[in-house]
Protein backbone atom coordinates (compact mmCIF):
# COMPACT_ATOMS: atom_id res chain seq x y z
CA UNK A 1 0.00 0.00 0.00
CA UNK A 2 3.12 2.27 0.36
CA UNK A 3 3.93 4.64 2.88
CA UNK A 4 1.97 7.13 4.78
CA UNK A 5 1.86 10.72 4.12
CA UNK A 6 0.56 13.43 6.39
CA UNK A 7 -0.84 16.82 5.95
CA UNK A 8 -2.60 19.69 7.76
CA UNK A 9 -5.58 21.60 6.27
CA UNK A 10 -4.12 25.48 7.92
CA UNK A 11 -7.56 27.73 8.19
CA UNK A 12 -6.48 30.79 10.04
CA UNK A 13 -3.80 33.13 9.05
CA UNK A 14 -3.84 35.53 12.29
CA UNK A 15 -0.87 37.71 11.70
CA UNK A 16 1.67 37.69 8.90
CA UNK A 17 4.61 36.19 12.16
CA UNK A 18 1.58 34.17 13.43
CA UNK A 19 1.12 32.62 9.51
CA UNK A 20 5.03 32.55 8.60
CA UNK A 21 5.44 30.71 12.24
CA UNK A 22 2.68 27.63 11.91
CA UNK A 23 3.66 27.00 8.44
CA UNK A 24 7.38 26.22 9.98
CA UNK A 25 5.78 24.37 13.09
CA UNK A 26 3.94 22.22 10.69
CA UNK A 27 7.36 21.62 8.40
CA UNK A 28 9.02 20.90 11.82
CA UNK A 29 6.37 18.43 13.46
CA UNK A 30 6.67 16.11 10.18
CA UNK A 31 3.87 17.11 8.13
CA UNK A 32 4.61 16.25 4.91
CA UNK A 33 1.81 18.75 2.86
CA UNK A 34 0.24 21.97 4.49
CA UNK A 35 -3.29 22.94 2.46
CA UNK A 36 -5.71 25.56 2.54
CA UNK A 37 -9.22 25.55 1.75
CA UNK A 38 -11.39 28.30 -0.32
CA UNK A 39 -14.27 29.42 1.33
CA UNK A 40 -15.63 33.02 1.45
CA UNK A 41 -16.27 35.11 4.28
CA UNK A 42 -15.17 37.23 7.75
CA UNK A 43 -11.33 36.08 8.39
CA UNK A 44 -11.32 33.51 4.98
CA UNK A 45 -8.37 34.10 3.13
CA UNK A 46 -7.92 33.88 -0.86
CA UNK A 47 -5.53 30.48 -1.38
CA UNK A 48 -2.77 30.96 -3.78
CA UNK A 49 -1.03 34.22 -2.60
CA UNK A 50 -0.81 32.73 1.48
CA UNK A 51 0.37 29.30 -0.19
CA UNK A 52 3.00 31.40 -1.91
CA UNK A 53 4.52 33.03 1.24
CA UNK A 54 4.07 29.56 2.80
CA UNK A 55 6.59 28.23 -0.08
CA UNK A 56 9.25 31.45 0.80
CA UNK A 57 9.02 30.51 4.36
CA UNK A 58 9.33 26.21 4.23
CA UNK A 59 11.39 24.15 2.61
CA UNK A 60 10.15 20.71 2.19
CA UNK A 61 6.87 20.58 2.67
CA UNK A 62 4.43 20.40 -0.56
CA UNK A 63 1.80 23.23 -0.42
CA UNK A 64 -1.75 22.45 -2.16
CA UNK A 65 -5.85 23.67 -2.06
CA UNK A 66 -7.89 21.52 -0.18
CA UNK A 67 -9.93 22.42 -2.41
CA UNK A 68 -10.02 25.06 -4.80
CA UNK A 69 -13.73 25.59 -5.53
CA UNK A 70 -13.56 26.01 -8.95
CA UNK A 71 -17.32 27.32 -9.89
CA UNK A 72 -16.44 30.41 -7.99
CA UNK A 73 -14.28 30.98 -11.04
CA UNK A 74 -13.77 32.79 -14.42
CA UNK A 75 -11.54 29.88 -16.12
CA UNK A 76 -8.63 31.85 -17.83
CA UNK A 77 -8.38 33.80 -14.05
CA UNK A 78 -8.32 30.54 -12.30
CA UNK A 79 -5.41 29.19 -14.34
CA UNK A 80 -3.76 32.29 -14.66
CA UNK A 81 -3.36 32.14 -10.59
CA UNK A 82 -2.54 28.71 -10.57
CA UNK A 83 -0.05 28.72 -12.81
CA UNK A 84 1.33 31.38 -10.85
CA UNK A 85 1.68 29.60 -8.11
CA UNK A 86 3.27 26.73 -9.20
CA UNK A 87 6.15 28.47 -10.88
CA UNK A 88 6.50 30.26 -7.43
CA UNK A 89 6.15 27.22 -5.74
CA UNK A 90 8.90 25.57 -7.95
CA UNK A 91 6.98 22.60 -7.96
CA UNK A 92 5.66 21.96 -4.77
CA UNK A 93 2.08 22.98 -5.41
CA UNK A 94 -0.70 20.02 -5.11
CA UNK A 95 -3.78 21.62 -7.05
CA UNK A 96 -6.72 20.53 -5.61
CA UNK A 97 -9.94 20.97 -7.20
CA UNK A 98 -13.46 20.63 -6.43
CA UNK A 99 -16.92 21.46 -7.35
CA UNK A 100 -18.38 23.29 -4.62
CA UNK A 101 -21.28 22.61 -1.68
CA UNK A 102 -22.12 25.92 -0.17
CA UNK A 103 -24.56 27.29 -1.26
CA UNK A 104 -24.28 30.12 0.95
CA UNK A 105 -20.88 31.53 -0.39
CA UNK A 106 -22.00 31.69 -3.50
CA UNK A 107 -25.42 33.54 -2.56
CA UNK A 108 -22.89 35.93 -1.25
CA UNK A 109 -20.45 36.31 -3.82
CA UNK A 110 -23.84 37.08 -6.18
CA UNK A 111 -23.24 33.61 -7.82
CA UNK A 112 -25.57 31.59 -9.41
CA UNK A 113 -25.70 28.42 -7.14
CA UNK A 114 -26.39 25.40 -10.13
CA UNK A 115 -27.72 21.90 -9.32
CA UNK A 116 -24.54 19.41 -8.68
CA UNK A 117 -24.44 18.07 -12.01
CA UNK A 118 -23.71 21.14 -13.68
CA UNK A 119 -21.05 22.45 -11.29
CA UNK A 120 -19.38 18.76 -11.62
CA UNK A 121 -19.65 19.56 -15.28
CA UNK A 122 -18.00 22.85 -15.14
CA UNK A 123 -15.44 21.36 -13.06
CA UNK A 124 -14.55 18.88 -15.64
CA UNK A 125 -14.41 21.54 -18.30
CA UNK A 126 -11.87 23.64 -16.32
CA UNK A 127 -9.39 20.87 -16.44
CA UNK A 128 -8.58 21.26 -19.76
CA UNK A 129 -8.46 24.79 -19.63
CA UNK A 130 -5.69 24.53 -16.65
CA UNK A 131 -3.90 22.08 -19.12
CA UNK A 132 -3.64 24.26 -21.88
CA UNK A 133 -2.86 27.35 -19.83
CA UNK A 134 0.16 25.23 -18.06
CA UNK A 135 1.64 23.86 -21.34
CA UNK A 136 1.18 27.51 -23.38
CA UNK A 137 3.18 28.81 -20.06
CA UNK A 138 5.54 26.42 -20.55
CA UNK A 139 5.10 25.33 -16.80
CA UNK A 140 5.04 21.53 -14.99
CA UNK A 141 1.24 20.69 -14.14
CA UNK A 142 1.35 20.11 -10.90
CA UNK A 143 -0.02 17.04 -9.38
CA UNK A 144 -3.84 17.55 -9.17
CA UNK A 145 -6.04 16.37 -6.17
CA UNK A 146 -9.84 15.74 -6.92
CA UNK A 147 -11.98 15.37 -3.67
CA UNK A 148 -15.90 14.66 -3.26
CA UNK A 149 -18.24 12.11 -2.51
CA UNK A 150 -20.58 11.95 -5.51
CA UNK A 151 -20.46 9.57 -8.12
CA UNK A 152 -19.65 12.39 -10.71
CA UNK A 153 -16.79 13.75 -9.16
CA UNK A 154 -15.34 10.37 -8.13
CA UNK A 155 -15.22 9.24 -12.03
CA UNK A 156 -13.40 12.48 -12.44
CA UNK A 157 -10.86 11.30 -9.94
CA UNK A 158 -10.58 8.34 -11.45
CA UNK A 159 -9.57 9.65 -14.99
CA UNK A 160 -7.55 12.84 -14.26
CA UNK A 161 -6.15 12.87 -10.56
CA UNK A 162 -3.30 11.85 -8.95
CA UNK A 163 -4.54 12.31 -5.78
CA UNK A 164 -8.45 11.25 -5.29
CA UNK A 165 -10.03 13.00 -1.96
CA UNK A 166 -12.51 11.45 0.33
CA UNK A 167 -13.96 13.68 3.22
CA UNK A 168 -16.57 11.52 4.39
CA UNK A 169 -19.72 13.88 4.29
CA UNK A 170 -22.35 13.71 2.66
CA UNK A 171 -25.68 15.92 2.63
CA UNK A 172 -28.09 15.81 5.19
CA UNK A 173 -31.70 14.93 3.24
CA UNK A 174 -34.01 17.64 4.25
CA UNK A 175 -31.66 19.96 5.12
CA UNK A 176 -30.19 23.34 3.82
CA UNK A 177 -27.06 23.32 1.16
CA UNK A 178 -24.09 22.46 3.13
CA UNK A 179 -25.11 20.43 6.64
CA UNK A 180 -23.41 17.40 6.43
CA UNK A 181 -23.23 14.54 8.44
CA UNK A 182 -20.34 11.34 8.12
CA UNK A 183 -21.03 9.35 5.55
CA UNK A 184 -20.96 5.40 7.24
CA UNK A 185 -20.76 4.14 3.59
CA UNK A 186 -16.97 4.57 3.14
CA UNK A 187 -16.92 0.89 1.98
CA UNK A 188 -19.12 1.33 -1.27
CA UNK A 189 -17.29 5.02 -2.12
CA UNK A 190 -14.06 3.48 -2.14
CA UNK A 191 -15.21 0.53 -4.01
CA UNK A 192 -16.70 2.75 -6.52
CA UNK A 193 -13.68 4.90 -7.11
CA UNK A 194 -11.52 1.74 -7.49
CA UNK A 195 -13.92 0.30 -10.15
CA UNK A 196 -14.00 3.16 -11.80
CA UNK A 197 -9.97 3.83 -11.74
CA UNK A 198 -7.61 2.04 -14.31
CA UNK A 199 -4.12 3.50 -12.87
CA UNK A 200 -3.01 3.94 -9.72
CA UNK A 201 -4.28 7.16 -7.57
CA UNK A 202 -2.96 7.74 -3.99
CA UNK A 203 -6.00 8.14 -1.66
CA UNK A 204 -6.02 10.91 0.78
CA UNK A 205 -8.68 10.76 3.76
CA UNK A 206 -9.55 13.89 5.15
CA UNK A 207 -10.01 13.58 9.32
CA UNK A 208 -12.80 15.50 10.81
CA UNK A 209 -11.52 14.99 14.16
CA UNK A 210 -8.19 13.71 16.51
CA UNK A 211 -8.40 13.20 19.87
CA UNK A 212 -5.88 10.90 21.56
CA UNK A 213 -7.35 9.40 24.87
CA UNK A 214 -7.55 6.52 27.02
CA UNK A 215 -11.22 5.95 26.57
CA UNK A 216 -12.20 5.67 22.93
CA UNK A 217 -16.05 4.84 23.61
CA UNK A 218 -15.86 8.27 25.69
CA UNK A 219 -14.84 10.17 23.14
CA UNK A 220 -16.86 8.49 20.22
CA UNK A 221 -20.13 8.82 22.82
CA UNK A 222 -18.95 12.87 23.20
CA UNK A 223 -18.36 13.21 19.20
CA UNK A 224 -21.89 11.86 18.75
CA UNK A 225 -23.48 14.49 20.67
CA UNK A 226 -21.81 17.19 19.30
CA UNK A 227 -22.98 16.07 16.10
CA UNK A 228 -26.60 15.86 17.11
CA UNK A 229 -26.58 11.98 16.64
CA UNK A 230 -27.11 12.52 13.10
CA UNK A 231 -23.78 10.44 11.83
CA UNK A 232 -25.28 6.88 12.98
CA UNK A 233 -27.82 5.27 15.69
CA UNK A 234 -25.01 4.06 18.05
CA UNK A 235 -21.60 6.04 19.16
CA UNK A 236 -20.11 2.69 18.75
CA UNK A 237 -20.69 2.97 15.11
CA UNK A 238 -18.25 6.00 15.20
CA UNK A 239 -15.02 4.16 16.83
CA UNK A 240 -14.78 2.22 12.94
CA UNK A 241 -15.20 5.66 10.94
CA UNK A 242 -12.00 6.52 9.09
CA UNK A 243 -13.18 10.11 9.19
CA UNK A 244 -12.62 9.72 13.30
CA UNK A 245 -9.22 9.29 15.20
CA UNK A 246 -9.91 8.29 18.75
CA UNK A 247 -7.53 6.54 20.95
CA UNK A 248 -3.92 6.44 22.59
CA UNK A 249 -1.44 7.24 19.98
CA UNK A 250 -0.56 3.69 19.42
CA UNK A 251 -3.95 2.84 18.82
CA UNK A 252 -4.53 5.50 16.28
CA UNK A 253 -1.62 4.66 14.56
CA UNK A 254 -2.70 0.84 14.08
CA UNK A 255 -6.52 2.30 13.22
CA UNK A 256 -4.36 4.49 10.34
CA UNK A 257 -2.67 0.67 9.54
CA UNK A 258 -5.95 -0.87 8.96
CA UNK A 259 -7.91 1.26 7.28
CA UNK A 260 -4.65 1.58 5.03
CA UNK A 261 -5.05 -2.02 4.19
CA UNK A 262 -9.04 -1.66 3.66
CA UNK A 263 -9.59 1.59 1.81
CA UNK A 264 -6.01 2.22 0.62
CA UNK A 265 -5.72 5.74 2.68
CA UNK A 266 -2.09 6.05 2.50
CA UNK A 267 -1.74 10.11 2.67
CA UNK A 268 -3.95 11.61 5.91
CA UNK A 269 -5.11 15.23 6.05
CA UNK A 270 -6.72 16.61 9.57
CA UNK A 271 -7.45 20.04 10.44
CA UNK A 272 -5.69 23.45 12.11
CA UNK A 273 -6.94 22.33 15.53
CA UNK A 274 -5.38 18.86 15.66
CA UNK A 275 -1.76 20.19 14.75
CA UNK A 276 -0.05 19.23 17.58
CA UNK A 277 -1.94 16.74 18.65
CA UNK A 278 -1.55 14.67 15.78
CA UNK A 279 2.20 15.31 15.52
CA UNK A 280 2.68 12.12 17.97
CA UNK A 281 0.85 9.97 15.60
CA UNK A 282 3.49 11.05 12.95
CA UNK A 283 6.28 10.14 14.86
CA UNK A 284 4.51 6.71 15.54
CA UNK A 285 4.34 6.03 12.14
CA UNK A 286 7.99 7.12 10.70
Amino acid sequence: MGNFKFGVSLREIGSRDAWIAKCRRAEELGYDVITVPDHLGTGRFAPFPVLAMAGAVTERVRLGTLVSNVPFYNFALFARDASSTAALLDGRLDLGLGAGHMKAEFDNAGLPWHKASTRIGYLEESLGHLRKHFEDEGIDHPRLLIAGNSDGVLELAAEHADVVGFAGLKQQPGKPPGTFKLDTAMDERVAYFRAKAKREVEYNMLVQHVEVTDDRRAAAEAWHEKTERSAVADARELLDAPQLLLGTVEEIAGQLETRRERYGFTYITVFEPNLETFAPVIRELQ
